[in-house]
């Protein structure tokens, strides 16, 4: 398989993991050592991965339980050896996100080391 799919895959996980409040999928997407990072209401929020699979797995009924529409957008991938970037578009919480996502190839595998994040606005 390809980088470029598997690294697709990741970004799957990552979108199942907040439309299914699942900690494990965090886990899963994430490098230990990732660090997640933007602002809402204009306060910087930093998270750790496990503060971070804490925040999506204390979101139940999850959204897919609700039976919300998925809005997961891929905007672009970059690879740079075992190193890449991904610009991702998603609706969580009822706020759309834009994501700038730096990835690592370690051991094989893919996974998100940083998650920078803006919210452009309420969710459509």
């Amino acid at each position: 398989m390809s980088d470029e799919k598997q690294i697709e895959n990741t970004l799957q996980t990552y979108f199942d993991c907040m439309y299914e409040s699942s900690a494990e999928k965090v886990h899963a997407a994430f490098h230990s050592s990732a660090k997640i990072t933007g602002y809402l209401e204009d306060s910087l929020r930093e998270m750790t991965v496990t503060d971070f699979a804490n925040l999506v797995g204390s979101q139940l009924p999850s959204p897919k339980e609700k039976g919300e529409t998925l809005r997961a957008d891929i905007l672009s991938i970059n690879v740079a050896g075992n190193t890449a970037a991904a610009r991702v578009r998603d609706d969580y919480l009822g706020k759309t996100f834009l994501d700038t996502l730096s990835l690592i190839k370690d051991g094989g595998i893919w996974s998100i080391y940083n998650k920078l994040f803006h919210v452009e606005g309420p969710s459509s």
